[in-house]
C-alpha cells in the first residue's frame, strides 16, 4: 500500500477530531504530514491551507445563518492578518528565491505554535472563566488589540497553518466577554476562511501545494467531520481536548527539537 494511498485515512481521523473537539485541523494535519508521510514542510502547509479554507466554509455558512458571527470583529481582526499573511507570504518568496531552506524558520514556529495551541485548549474553560470582566478594554481597546492579534495569526497561520482555531478563540474569549460561546465559535471560524485563503493563495504561487494530496484529504475529512460532530454527544467533550492537548504538546516539542 502507497502512502498516497492514506491520505484520505489522514483526512478522516482530522475531521473526527475536528468534529469531536471543535479544534485540531491544521493543529494536527501538518504535523502529521511532515513528520509520518515526509511531505516537506512548506508543501505541508500550503496544501493544509488550501484544505482548511474549503472545509471551514461549510461551517461559517451554518454559524452565519444562525446568527453566530460578529462581522465588525472578522473585519478588525482581518485588518491585522491579511497585510501581515501578505508580507509573510513576501517574505517567504525572497527567502525560497535565495534558495535557503524554510525549514529552520517553519518547524520552530510550528513547534511553539502547536504548544500554545495545546494551552489554549487545556485552559479553555480557565480563560473563559478569567474573561468575564477582568480585562476589560473597552470597545475601541479591544479593537486596538483584535488588530495586533489579527497581525499575530496571520505570522503564525501563514508560515505553520495553526493558530487559527484555538489561539483565535482563546484570544476573542479574553477581548470579547461578552460574546456567546457559539457567536465567538462563528466569528473566528468567519475570520479563519479568508485568513487560510490569502495564504493558502500565497503558498499556491510560491508552488506549494500537491492536489493529489489535497484530495485525497478532502475525502477522507468530510466523512470525517460528520460522525465526529455526531459522536461528539456521546463522548466526555472534556477527555476528547485533553487527549488532543497532550498529542499536539508532543508534536509541538518534537517539531523544536528536531528544528
Amino acid at each position: 500500500m502507497s502512502l498516497q494511498s492514506l491520505y484520505p485515512i489522514v483526512g478522516l481521523i482530522v475531521g473526527l477530531v475536528v468534529g469531536l473537539t471543535g479544534v485540531g485541523g491544521g493543529s494536527l494535519m501538518t504535523p502529521i504530514l511532515v513528520f509520518v508521510f515526509k511531505v516537506p514542510v512548506e508543501l505541508a502547509v500550503g496544501t493544509d491551507l488550501l484544505f482548511a479554507s474549503l472545509t471551514k466554509i461549510v461551517g461559517v455558512t451554518a454559524h452565519s445563518a444562525r446568527g453566530n458571527v460578529n462581522w465588525r470583529i472578522v473585519g478588525t481582526l482581518a485588518a491585522g492578518s491579511l497585510p501581515a499573511s501578505i508580507a509573510t507570504i513576501i517574505a517567504m518568496g525572497y527567502i525560497k528565491a535565495g534558495g535557503k531552506p524554510l525549514d529552520g524558520i517553519v518547524l520552530p514556529v510550528l513547534g511553539v505554535s502547536l504548544v500554545a495551541t495545546a494551552a489554549a485548549v487545556l485552559l479553555r474553560k480557565r480563560i473563559l472563566a478569567a474573561s468575564q470582566g477582568r480585562y476589560a478594554l473597552g470597545e475601541a481597546g479591544s479593537a486596538r488589540v483584535a488588530v495586533l492579534v489579527g497581525v499575530v495569526l496571520g505570522v503564525l497561520v501563514t508560515l505553520t497553518s495553526v493558530g487559527a482555531g484555538a489561539i483565535g478563540v482563546a484570544a476573542l474569549m479574553l477581548l470579547y466577554p461578552a460574546l456567546k460561546p457559539a457567536a465567538i465559535v462563528g466569528t473566528d471560524l468567519a475570520h479563519a476562511i479568508p485568513l487560510v485563503t490569502v495564504a493558502g493563495l500565497g503558498h499556491l504561487q510560491l508552488g506549494n501545494i500537491d492536489y493529489r494530496l489535497l484530495l485525497g484529504l478532502l475525502a477522507g475529512s468530510i466523512p470525517g467531520i460528520y460522525f465526529g460532530s455526531t459522536l461528539s454527544a456521546r463522548l466526555p467533550e472534556v477527555l476528547m481536548r485533553r487527549i488532543l492537548a497532550c498529542v499536539l504538546l508532543v508534536m509541538g516539542i518534537a517539531c523544536v527539537v528536531g528544528s
